[in-house]
């Protein structure tokens, strides 16, 4: 098989999507398939192969000025186009809803080319990036402003997050990536519990489960014994605002009230790291809570044992790949009772989930399995057996098996031309 992927995020930039395409696409190119990568160009650390049966196609890109680690890929038709004409895909694959992912369903009901597009990120609670405040980069302003004037604080901030908060963003935001996903073939969850969610959002295609995986020759946990003397905690990820790392640094607050020798080690980087530095600060916790930056996915199967609990408040994950490493390394977690992650943090078995946004709820789950070595040991031992289901060869077991069956009921599909294709046909000729 020709597979032909879109994404506007990518490696040399490192998040679940990219470590998702990137696993996905080496293993099954071993199995004889071909794959062309479509991606926004980032300058240093691109790179146009991997191996002999994947190429990469860099696109030019700006960004947002609220957040810059997002890509706007610049429109090529043209050049997708050549794309497709050269490379004779069986199948496009879409990984996000970005402009790229509008280019590529395009371009395949125009070749009709069967579609499918992954749900990796539930792009209507990121809504917060177009907002008025950050748009403008108020956030920053605020901090520096807050050099000088001491008596503003973090809830003058928050003031400005209300105000500019309203539900008429996710709606639109919502709409354009139903509309999106609803024009491809077959979308796919990397979990039961998005699926469910996907279908409530109006996402009308159908649905299929494909587990975004693990390496579990690599992420190999050992049933751990806890030392409550010193705890050590850890959240790994992308540090954004949609992650809620604040929710973690005021809940650690409370349990480093009753663990005063515990720490905190905050592993990723991203726009919401100054805000949290001076948060810690605020809490008087600056020796207790480290932010390492980051580490490469390739040294995190070491990093992990070394910390005995794994916190996340993020709201807003279809999978969660780090909370998967985390619990195939056998720490326990406690997380929040949103989208996936009650499928990955079963509550009682390999730790607790708490309300979103619920701080002291969070601290008092924590302080409760800290306090219980031997439930500790137990939910170590679950966190090995729950991440064992998503063993990364079955998931390509899966994905292989659903492109075949799609390439097979869609031949002879319909093409689709419209006005617009005969305008950029005349302006690339």
């Amino acid at each position: 098989m020709k597979v032909l992927y879109f994404s506007d995020t990518f490696l040399p930039k490192t998040d679940g999507v990219a470590v998702s395409i990137k696993n996905f696409s080496e293993l099954l190119s071993l199995r004889g398939h071909e794959f062309t990568i479509c991606a926004p160009r980032y300058g240093e650390g691109d790179f146009e192969r991997m191996g002999d049966n994947i190429q990469v196609i860099r696109f030019r890109s700006g960004y947002l000025p609220s957040y810059p680690d997002i890509k706007v890929v610049l429109p090529s038709p043209g050049k997708i186009k050549r794309i497709i004409e050269e490379f004779q895909p069986d199948i496009i694959h879409i990984h996000t809803p970005g402009l790229l992912g509008v280019y590529a369903i395009n371009a395949a009901e125009r070749f009709g080319i069967p579609t499918v597009g992954t749900y990796h990120t539930l792009m209507a609670e990121q809504e917060m990036y177009v907002s008025f405040y950050r748009l403008f980069k108020l956030d920053k302003l605020f901090f520096k402003i807050n050099k000088f004037k001491k008596k503003l604080n973090i809830d003058d901030l928050d003031k400005f997050v209300k105000f500019d908060n309203f539900n008429l963003r996710k709606k639109i935001i919502l709409k354009i990536c139903n509309d999106l996903y609803n024009r491809c073939d077959v979308v796919v969850s990397p979990s039961h519990l998005i699926k469910k969610q996907l279908v409530e959002y109006g996402i009308t295609r159908p649905v299929t489960v494909v587990s975004n995986g693990m390496d579990l020759k690599r992420f190999t946990g050992k049933v751990k014994s806890l030392d409550n003397s010193a705890p050590k905690l850890l959240h790994v990820g992308r540090i954004s605002y949609e992650k809620n790392c604040d929710v973690i640094l005021n809940a650690f607050k409370l349990i480093h009230d009753v663990f005063p020798k515990a720490t905190l080690t905050i592993i990723g980087e991203g726009p919401a790291i100054p805000s949290l530095q001076r948060q810690a600060e605020h809490l008087e916790l600056k020796d207790s809570i480290i932010f390492k930056g980051f580490v490469p996915n390739a040294e995190l199967h070491n990093v992990y044992p070394q910390y005995d609990l794994f916190l996340t408040a993020s709201t807003m994950e279809t999978q969660g790949l780090v909370v998967l490493e985390s619990i195939a390394c056998g720490l326990p977690a406690v997380g929040v009772d949103s989208f996936a992650l009650p499928e990955l943090i079963q509550e009682g078995r390999n730790g607790y989930i708490a309300p979103p946004f619920d701080v002291k709820k969070l601290a008092e789950l924590s302080i409760r399995l800290l306090n219980d070595p031997e439930k500790y040991k137990e939910f170590s031992k679950n966190s090995i057996e729950i991440a064992s289901g998503h063993e990364m060869s079955k998931c390509v077991d899966a994905m292989e098996e659903m492109y075949r069956k799609l390439i097979e009921a869609t031949k002879g599909k319909a093409k689709k031309g419209t006005l617009l294709d005969i305008f950029f046909d005349f302006v690339n000729h």
